[in-house]
């Protein structure tokens, strides 16, 4: 199956100033669309008082409307930072002026992660706020931002997937040789996005698990440590980490990020889930004012 001729850039719209490209780029719309509705999504769950049964919830809309903008910071931030010191350390002493050429690609989801867990520390301790509730509330926003992000990267021709026979295989003119690949990007958004969100709607909706410390951002730690894990079996090493994926054994570099989220999950599961809980699902009825009180109002 050939690649799709999508531009990058929105309608291929580009401007040239100054020796350089200039447009929208759909990565970018990725990055708004992720935090515009992971922003309104955590609104939405703040708000829902059944969920809380009873509790307070983490936040308020003010505070989440200021968590936002360390959340995008952490996102931008540690997402390149991430890219430089896990894949390319040596952009340090050698280029280090690419590190703040964010345009021209490169951006890591493990180190975003790390960024955003940073500004949530920050934000946390200057709001008074639980670590960890606050992450619980934060965590089943985060679908958002993958769904597209990976979208994005299918669109940019970029993170294909290994040679593969199946009819859906597809041939990315970036990889240089022809053959059809795995469309991995695709992969990622339908379980990383879809069904990451599904699992996290079902915790907090069906099951309530708000109101359990760590749970419900140990089920998205674990849940996209474990679809990680699975889906980099078919997902190509970038040509740089070539030789490292072949001294480890096949072990990808997201792979061995992926390890420590698996297990720091499971056992924020662990511990949230054996810890008792006063689960009120609906709230009392209010009682219902007798006829006499009627007739004397």
């Amino acid at each position: 199956m050939p690649f799709p001729d999508i531009s990058p850039y929105v309608g291929g719209w580009t401007v040239e100033l100054f020796g350089m490209t200039l447009g929208i780029r759909w990565y970018a719309l990725a990055y708004v669309a992720g935090i515009l509705l992971g922003w309104r999504y955590a609104v939405g769950l703040v708000r829902n008082s059944r969920l809380w049964g009873g509790q307070t919830p983490t936040a308020n809309q003010a505070q989440i409307d200021d968590l936002i903008l360390w959340v995008t910071l952490g996102v931008i931030l540690g997402g390149r930072l991430g890219y430089v010191l896990f894949y390319q350390p040596e952009i340090i002493w050698k280029e280090p002026a690419q590190i703040v050429k964010i345009w021209e690609g490169g951006m890591s989801f493990h180190g975003g992660l790390l960024g955003v867990l940073v500004a949530m520390v920050f934000f946390a301790r200057a709001n008074r706020i639980d670590l960890i509730k606050l992450a619980d509330l934060a965590a089943p926003a985060v679908p958002f931002g993958l769904f597209f992000g990976r979208i994005a990267n299918f669109i940019n021709g970029e993170l294909w997937g290994r040679p593969t026979e199946l009819p859906w295989g597809v041939v990315f003119p970036g990889s240089g040789d022809g053959y059809a690949r795995h469309p991995s990007q695709l992969y990622e958004a339908l379980l990383e996005g879809l069904v990451l969100f599904i699992l996290l709607r079902w915790a907090t909706h069906s099951r309530l698990w708000l109101q359990r410390r760590g749970v419900v951002v140990g089920l998205f730690l674990t849940g996209y440590g474990l679809f990680r894990l699975l889906l980099e079996n078919v997902r190509e090493p970038d040509s740089f980490l070539q030789d490292f994926t072949n001294a480890t054994g096949g072990i990808t570099m997201g792979m061995l990020l992926s390890i420590p989220m698996l297990l720091g999950g499971a056992w924020l599961l662990w511990r949230g889930l054996k810890e008792p809980v006063t689960i009120v699902r609906d709230a009392a009825p209010a009682p219902k004012a007798s006829k006499d009180a009627k007739a004397s109002s």
